[in-house]
This record gives C-alpha cells, sequence and structure tokens, in this order.
C-alpha cells in the first residue's frame, strides 16, 4: 500500500494525500482476501485488486499493443535506424493512463528552412510541443554555427499520429533524431527516449515516467525481450521510478535496462555508442565524433548553398508574400 501511495505521486520519497483512491484499492483488496478466505489482506490480494482494476479499464491499450505486435502501427525494438527514435507518449483516459510507444523520425537536407515541425503545418501540435521544436534551433545554432550560418532544413514527425500532441518532453528525442539524420549514424531502435531539453543542451524532468516505461516494456515483451532493450530517462527522474514488480524483476534480471543522462552529449552516446567529441583547443569536434560528424555536414551543406548561390537568410514570410 506505500509503494502504491508512492506511486500515485510518482515520487520514492512521498506519499498521496489523494485517500479516496487508497481506500477504494483497501475495500478491492479486503475483497479477494474474502474471496480466497484469508484472515488478513496480504500484499497478493493488493497486487490482485490493482491487476483487476488496470483489467477493468486498459482496453484501449490492449489494442494498440496488439495493432503494435500486428504491424499495423510501426514501431521497431531492435535493430539500427538513422533519424528514427522511439519517443515515449502517455494517454489519458479519465482515471486511467498509460504509456505508448511512437516512432520519431528526423529528415536533413539542404536549405534555410530551419526545423519544420510537421505536426505545426498540419494543425495537429500544441503550444507547448510548438515551443519545445523551437528551442531545438537555439541548441543547434549555439552548437555548431557560431562561425558560420546554420544552413539547415529539417522536418520532425510523430509517425501515424492522427491526432493533437502537446507537451514537450520529446523534445530531446526529436534532437537526437536530427543529430543521427545529420551525423549519418544509426540509433538503436530498442531504446526508447524521454525528457524536454532547453538551450543549453541539459535534459529536463517530465512527468508520466512510470506509465511511458511500462509502455515500452510491455511492447518489448509482446515482441520478444532481448535483453538489449530499455528506456533513456531524464537523470532528474530517477526520484521518481515506481516501476511495476514485473518491471522491476526484469531490469534486475539484465532483460531490460533504465538508462540516464542529464545532457544531451550523454544520451547520444547511450543510443549510439558513439562518442559525442569536445571541441579541441582550435575549437573542433574530433572528426570521428558524433558532433564531429554533424559539424562536417553543415560544413558541406553551407558550401553548396554558397556555390549555388543560395542568399544566406531567406526573407520573411510577409516580405515574400508582400
Amino acid at each position: 500500500m506505500i509503494e502504491y501511495g508512492a506511486r500515485l505521486v510518482e515520487d520514492q520519497e512521498k506519499l498521496s494525500t489523494r485517500f479516496s483512491d487508497v481506500v477504494d484499492l483497501l475495500i478491492e483488496s479486503n475483497y479477494w482476501a474474502e474471496k480466497a478466505a484469508s484472515e488478513l489482506v496480504t500484499g497478493e490480494h493488493v497486487e490482485k485488486a490493482i491487476e483487476e482494476k488496470t483489467f477493468r479499464l486498459n482496453l484501449i491499450e490492449e489494442r494498440l499493443r496488439q495493432m503494435i505486435a500486428e504491424g499495423t502501427l510501426l514501431v521497431d525494438v531492435a535493430g539500427l535506424a538513422v533519424g528514427q527514435v522511439n519517443g515515449l507518449a502517455i494517454y489519458q483516459l479519465g482515471d486511467f493512463s498509460f504509456g505508448k510507444p511512437s516512432r520519431i523520425t528526423a529528415k536533413t537536407f539542404m536549405g534555410r528552412g530551419g526545423i519544420i515541425n510537421i505536426e505545426r503545418e498540419a494543425k495537429l501540435s500544441g503550444k507547448t510541443h510548438d515551443k519545445g521544436v523551437l528551442i531545438l534551433s537555439g541548441y543547434l545554432g549555439a552548437k555548431y554555427a557560431q562561425d558560420r550560418p546554420l544552413s539547415l532544413s529539417a522536418s520532425l514527425c510523430f509517425e501515424q499520429s492522427y491526432e493533437g500532441i502537446d507537451g514537450d518532453s520529446a523534445s530531446s528525442t526529436e534532437l537526437y533524431a536530427i543529430v543521427s539524420s545529420l551525423a549519418g549514424m544509426p540509433i538503436k531502435q530498442g531504446i526508447a527516449v524521454t525528457g524536454s531539453v532547453n538551450q543549453n543542451g541539459e535534459i529536463q524532468a517530465i512527468g508520466g515516467i512510470n506509465r511511458k516505461v511500462e509502455g515500452f516494456f510491455d511492447v518489448c515483451r509482446i515482441k520478444g525481450l532481448t535483453g538489449e532493450q530499455g528506456v533513456l530517462i531524464p537523470r532528474a527522474n530517477l526520484r521518481n521510478l515506481m516501476l511495476r514488480r514485473d518491471v522491476v524483476e526484469a531490469v534486475a534480471q539484465g532483460k531490460f535496462h533504465i538508462y540516464a543522462a542529464s545532457m544531451i552529449d550523454e544520451g547520444i552516446e547511450i543510443l549510439t555508442g558513439v562518442p559525442a567529441g569536445a571541441r579541441d583547443r582550435q575549437g573542433h569536434y574530433p572528426p570521428s565524433s558524433l558532433n564531429g560528424l554533424v559539424e562536417k555536414q553543415l560544413e558541406t551543406y553551407a558550401e553548396s548553398l554558397r556555390k549555388a548561390g543560395v542568399p544566406a537568410a531567406a526573407k520573411p514570410v510577409e516580405e515574400q508574400e508582400g
């Protein structure tokens, strides 16, 4: 019951004061104890009550998992892919919520269009999600465009998403996809990602961490656990982990992993297995590092645009239309 109270508030050091929810669980736990002819309500009966409550409410969650298993919803949990990452979203259905992985892709190409948020263009993006994508431009400019214009066009998309998207918890995921596309470096599809990012490249805490981790674990279990799958979360969220017992056991057995990062460079190293690289005294990244490959590609874009005679900056939209 104490673990349940901590799970309600997603904090290892606090307990919920939502006593009505706690009492409801106690009443149902008592029912299962009476049915088992037990004189006491034990942890087994509490777990049974939680499982039965979930079973009554998770029909849509099960249907989505089935669609992923059948291949109707495309989610890879093994292999490598360039510019493609599994993000983690939360679905809220009344009092019940669950996590579901969503494929996020990025395509980069020569141009000066900046980052195109396909969800925003299709009017499917909320204000907070728009803010998260706009932050990416600030990070990329500060990191790679100190001595040259940021010559880049990139498109970001939540694949097979036909409803509105809001929140900035996928901004780090989107940034990893862009970096992977620019560097041409594949990302491990067995690792899903969540976490927001600021212009300094710091990965910030997000909500719903337990549901997100469990949602990806359930998909991996359906498709087959390989021992190489896991979730990359913000380091600041470690205290919020109050996971289901089956997930905890899988982690303890090495069948599933929880990775934590506080900076983008840390996260991209986990996802690719390649060093991010730091600038030397001359201000250059190691050529074979991820940052070095990104910088080289951006230099190539800038030089190609210069040769093509493309102006350094596009005119404002209002001026173009006028």
